[in-house]
């Protein structure tokens, strides 16, 4: 116990400068309302249990898996602040003194939040509501939530550079003296979701465009692919250099269904998270509002991949406008830290028709005169993409070798002509040979025997 009085717990809260907007925080404002009851002239015992269950309710629905403390911590990591937005651009000398005095103040004060106990709340509020042993024993039967963290039950994709600013504010019993550690973490990081998160969508929530960390990510690595090493070194060449500052280009991932091209770019972001690589994928349509997205993420520290997959126009979408004066043009110009990389199963990315080409010799006065040219302003987006990356359908030597080289990895002990007859057979009933049927091939196997052990 601390032996912390009402009026010194709500001093810590109301001596929140930088770190305030925690106050908003729906766990963080249960127990403000909490403690500001105790605090009241004349607190009533019914509403004292019903804040009380309340703050329970909340803080075991959005933390069920560590105790308060490492829900604060997660917190105020994550939070996004003027000292995490600066941090996270300059290095720690060049901060200002008082900012870091504040901030030093607010760890201070968010520590003595985080190591109340639900014991300590119910001793004051049997001090100043209880009457009688009833009443205090209804107080005491409330529920406690000192939770302990579970092994491996946290599978929140959080980076090793958090693990460790976790480590050493959990090491510690003056938050206070780590101002430096957590501007480090942001200065390496970024500050606010984009510490938080690797990879983000953009979607549409209650009518309103916005982006939405992904809490748990697939968690493909490049290591986990056999086959097509030779087109996976091109684009990964390409994203070493941007995340290293050096010019690149965006990419276009084309070829056959089920090659990799999706996976590919997902495991290139997880491969590079920790160097400060960001993934945010697009929905083709909400691409006509890039520019939004490419504002929100202008000027922040970490590098962006802009995602999006299975890329094709028809002839009248506006996103195609949008997307060909993105990446190339436009009066509004890509930040320096945003890339775009593409899949598509078409060359030239937009529908043409048999229709399109009739303009070329055409009685018809509506026709445009220069068709040749609507053609090949249609052509050109594709060419706006500085690297194109061709994924073929493997033949089925190819194939056979991904299968094979699927269920090393797996540790599937298998007579090798069992392998490739099956495998063949499982493809000339499904979909054909491709990278993800040899992959659907295996998992179908690694179950079966399995299932026979």
């Amino acid at each position: 116990m601390t032996g912390m009085n009402l009026k010194e717990l709500m001093l810590n809260f109301e001596a929140l400068a930088v770190y305030r907007n925690l106050l908003e925080d729906k766990v963080i404002k249960k127990l403000y309302g909490l403690i500001n009851c105790l605090d009241g002239d004349k607190p009533e015992l019914n509403g004292f249990i019903r804040l009380y269950n309340e703050f329970f309710f909340q803080l075991t629905v959005s933390n069920s898996t560590g105790s308060f403390k490492d829900y604060i911590v997660e917190k105020l990591i994550f939070d996004e602040n003027p000292f995490s937005r600066l941090a996270e651009e300059v290095c720690f000398e060049d901060i200002d003194e008082h900012l870091i005095q504040a901030v030093s103040k607010d760890l201070d004060s968010l520590y003595a939040i985080s190591c109340l106990t639900s014991i300590e709340i119910k001793e004051l509020a049997m001090d100043k509501i209880c009457s009688c042993d009833i009443e205090r024993d209804v107080i005491k039967r409330l529920p406690s939530w000192e939770f302990q963290k579970k092994p491996d039950s946290n599978h929140k994709a959080f980076s090793i550079h958090y693990r460790r600013t976790l480590e050493i504010l959990n090491s510690c019993d003056r938050w206070g003296d780590k101002v430096k550690e957590l501007a480090d973490f942001y200065y390496r990081n970024g500050s606010g979701m984009f510490a938080r998160y690797g990879a983000f969508v953009w979607e549409s929530i209650e009518g309103k465009s916005c982006l939405r960390g992904i809490e748990v990510p697939d968690p493909i690595r490049l290591s986990d692919f056999i086959g097509y090493e030779q087109e996976r070194r091109e684009v990964i060449e390409n994203t070493e250099k941007f995340v290293k500052g050096l010019p690149a280009n965006n990419v276009l991932l084309y070829g056959d269904r089920g090659t990799g091209k999706s996976s590919t770019v997902k495991a290139i972001a997880n491969e590079y998270r920790e160097s400060g690589l960001r993934i945010i994928e697009i929905p083709r349509k909400y691409l006509v509002e890039f520019p939004e997205v490419l504002r929100q993420i202008k000027g922040r520290k970490c590098k962006f991949i802009i995602f999006i997959d299975d890329l094709a126009f028809e002839d009248s979408e506006e996103s195609y406008t949008v997307l060909k004066s993105v990446l190339e043009g436009g009066v509004e110009n890509r930040p320096n830290n945003v890339l775009i990389y593409a899949t598509s199963n078409r060359r030239h990315l937009i529908k043409e028709k048999f229709s399109d080409r009739a303009g070329f010799r055409s009685d018809n006065p509506d026709d445009e005169i220069r068709a040749q040219d609507t053609m090949q302003e249609k052509l050109s987006l594709s060419e706006r993409f500085g690297i194109t990356v061709i994924f073929s359908s493997p033949d089925k030597k190819r194939y056979l070798e991904i299968v094979e080289g699927l269920a090393a990895q797996r540790g599937i002990d298998i007579d090798r002509d069992r392998l490739q007859k099956e495998a063949m057979r499982w493809e000339l009933m499904y979909n054909g040979r491709s990278a993800r049927t040899a992959k659907q091939f295996v998992d179908w196997l690694e179950g079966n025997e399995l299932l026979r052990e």
